[in-house]
């Protein structure tokens, strides 16, 4: 891995108290998702706790992501099919990913 200094070093960012994070694998998984499943799961990696589970209803995420709730639900629905996210209403979970893309 490269090793650079930062651009501003001035302003380096540093880990806050309440962290989310996102596999980076998920960078080489993007060109599979819409704008939507991408919002969608950003999201939900954001609102999750460390289990990856989120109680955010689909209302709220639509307000927060300022679209559509049906949107969402669609975006929901490709997600699970994929096998990037777990639905039981009224809960979400972040499934771990995998080396290879879900049929």
């Amino acid at each position: 891995m490269q090793l650079a200094d930062p651009v501003d070093p001035t302003r380096v960012r540093t880990l806050p108290r309440h962290f989310a994070w996102i596999d980076h694998r998920l960078r080489d998984r993007l060109r599979e998702l819409s704008l939507e499943e991408i919002a969608l799961l950003c999201f939900l990696h954001l609102a999750a706790d460390k289990s990856g589970l989120s109680f955010w209803s689909d209302a709220m995420i639509a307000r927060k992501l300022h679209l559509g709730e049906g949107d969402v639900i669609q975006a929901r629905f490709r997600l699970v099919a994929k096998g990037l996210v777990a639905y039981r209403y009224p809960l979400y979970q972040i499934l771990p990913l995998t080396d290879e893309p879900q049929p």
